[in-house]
């Protein structure tokens, strides 16, 4: 049997159900004016803390897709921005290797650094050009810095560079100017890490200071003239007074290039205008005709006014014709003191 709470609880619930379904009835009754009111009035009522909370929660969720959405385009951004200085400096090196080809003026294949022919030698490179793009051995390898190396072997489709740091590698070298010339070789002194050039057969007369560049002299037909090796640090050693060997510091670094550019033709050939170095040297020396010729110029003007004065004085002096005698004045004469002069008969 039910207790008295119990009954008490059960009309109460069956009450409310009946004003439910009347209130329901009655709205239902209403015409669309009069029930658009009613919520209004309800929703501002009643039921505003239920349409607060409502609120909130789309809030919340527009908030929490919006979040998502800033956080992915976030982790995209801190991607590319990862990517951006190495395609930076990619960009920067294709630039130069444009404009490396567009002042050689010999045959040349451009070629794209694949990775080490061997995995423990970086001495060696490969590159994806070989001989079905006109590669040969002993062909030149440069980058936009200067001289990288050599080619060695070729396949149909790949090709191995050896370069500078390799213990084989050599080339005929003169200094800046012409003055010196020897041989450019591996230091023996380096190791594979940290390889770097020396300057042979340099004449102990003869000395080169630090920062003089040196360039390929074209002798014995693999490299042609012109192609920065290296750069003069100091002397590495002498030999009994008789040479003097300096240490260079390599123009072009292999671990550093991604794209070369092979000489395919360099018998007779000559880029020693390809170059910036070159460059720079022509621009001085042009500034310094250009500056002599100046001096030259003030030197001439200078002459032609002194000449232009003189022609006009001795022009004045012409036309002024001979210079009159001037009338002499006769001397006063003495008259003796206390005595008056005698009349002149």
């Amino acid at each position: 049997m039910l207790s008295a709470s119990d009954r008490s609880h059960s009309r109460r619930d069956t009450a409310a159900l009946i004003a439910c379904v009347v209130i329901s009835v009655v709205f239902l009754m209403l015409s669309e004016r009069a029930s658009q009111s009613v919520s209004a009035a309800l929703r501002q009522s009643v039921f505003s803390p239920l349409t607060w909370l409502q609120s909130q929660a789309e809030l919340g969720r527009t908030g929490r897709v919006r979040f998502r959405a800033v956080a992915a385009q976030r982790d995209s951004a801190a991607l590319i921005a990862q990517t951006v200085p190495v395609l930076r400096a990619e960009n920067q090196r294709l630039r130069q290797l444009l404009a490396l080809s567009r002042r050689v003026h010999t045959r040349f294949t451009a070629a794209e650094v694949l990775h080490q022919s061997i995995a423990s030698d970086g001495r060696m490179l490969l590159i994806n050009a070989g001989s079905a793009a006109g590669v040969n051995v002993f062909q030149p390898v440069i980058s936009p810095e200067g001289l990288l190396g050599v080619v060695a072997s070729v396949t149909p489709a790949t090709s191995t560079v050896m370069t500078w740091a390799h213990p084989d590698f050599r080339v005929s070298a003169y200094a800046e100017g012409g003055r010196i010339v020897g041989m450019v070789a591996p230091s023996s002194a380096g190791t594979a890490s940290e390889a770097s050039l020396e300057f042979r057969a340099a004449s102990y007369r003869d000395t080169l200071p630090p920062g003089t560049l040196i360039l390929s002299s074209g002798l014995g037909g693999v490299y042609p003239k012109g192609i920065p090796v290296g750069t003069v640090t100091g002397v590495a050693r002498e030999q009994l007074g008789w040479e003097r060997i300096y240490s260079l510091r390599p123009s072009a670094s292999p671990s550093a290039v991604a794209h070369v550019m092979v000489l395919t033709a360099t018998a007779d050939s000559t880029i020693m205008d390809a170059f910036p170095s070159d460059s720079i040297l022509a621009a001085a020396r042009a500034d310094s005709l250009r500056q002599v010729r100046q001096q030259d110029s003030l030197l001439r003007l200078r002459v032609g006014d002194s000449v232009r004065i003189w022609l006009r004085d001795s022009t004045a002096r012409a036309l002024a014709g001979p210079p009159q005698p001037q009338p002499e004045t006769p001397a006063p004469s003495a008259t003796p003191a206390g005595r008056d002069s005698a009349p002149t008969p």
